[in-house]
């Protein structure tokens, strides 16, 4: 096997490698300081499509954590852009908060309930059957069907939540349509995000604690992956998956001296 390059920028995913239930994870500080010292070009992503990367910026300063809004990359951003590269200017019947509606309008898009090129669902905590209803008939009607994520369920502090999945699926048992999903693991989000801040996949990591998605989107992105066990998979589950990530670590702590400083890099 040919030796990886170094890594030279860096995608992480939050929820469970850098908060936990609104909490920052041991090290996660550190590592974000390390980050914006070294000039490295770096995002961090989530699927959650509910706050725009000015909401998500605001709550993780008030966790300590100081990540610019251009260093944020959410499913609602990867679907926007996707949407734009396939029909700019279109038309959406949209299903989710205000980081997917504010995407949308930022690209151009008008959000309506008549005749959409797309039925957009997204994730949100006020579900309503007038809503589902409604996409369910636009999607028969001949709207395309597109998904921010496919996570099935979503933390909270009284335990899962029924997430975007979940209901793309009843939406799909109901029209017989599947959906496009824009986030992780699709590795569009992941090379969407690249983009966004010009770095390569050969020499790029990427950061989660779950195997179907994030390890999995870094995979089919052609990155170095690490597994961080402070969310979703345990160790024990590594196995059960038919690939692997490149390292698996305790927590984002073990990753801070990964990153090189301008001086280290120079050294080398």
């Amino acid at each position: 096997m040919a030796e990886r390059k170094p890594i030279s920028s860096w995608l992480t995913d939050m929820d469970g490698v850098l908060i936990h239930e609104g909490t920052p994870i041991p090290g996660a500080d550190a590592f974000i300081k390390r980050l914006r010292d070294s000039g490295l070009p770096f995002l961090v992503l989530t699927n959650n499509s509910i706050y725009t990367a000015r909401d998500l910026h605001a709550r993780l300063m008030r966790m300590g954590l100081d990540v610019p809004v251009e260093n944020i990359w959410t499913s609602a951003l990867a679907t926007a852009q996707f949407l734009d590269d396939q029909r700019p200017g279109g038309t959406a019947y949209v299903i989710g908060e205000a980081g997917l509606t504010t995407a949308l309008h930022d690209i151009g898009y008008v959000l309506t309930d008549h005749d959409p090129d797309y039925v957009v669902l997204g994730e949100t905590r006020t579900y309503s059957f007038e809503a589902l209803t409604k996409a369910i008939r636009l999607i028969n009607a001949g709207a395309r069907f597109i998904c921010t994520n496919p996570d099935e369920t979503g933390p909270s502090a009284e335990g899962p939540l029924p997430a975007t999945g979940s209901v793309a699926a009843l939406i799909t048992k109901a029209t017989g349509k599947d959906p496009y999903f824009a986030g992780k693991p699709n590795p569009l989000m992941m090379r969407t995000g690249l983009n966004a801040i010009g770095a390569h996949s050969e020499t790029s990591a990427m950061i989660g604690d779950r195997m179907d998605t994030d390890v999995l989107a870094g995979l089919e992105a052609g990155m170095q992956t690490f597994l961080v066990l402070t969310g979703l998979t345990a160790l024990a589950d590594v196995d059960r998956y038919p690939y692997g990530p490149s390292h698996v670590v305790e927590s984002i702590a073990d990753l801070v001296d990964l990153i090189d400083l301008p001086d280290q890099a120079d050294s080398r």
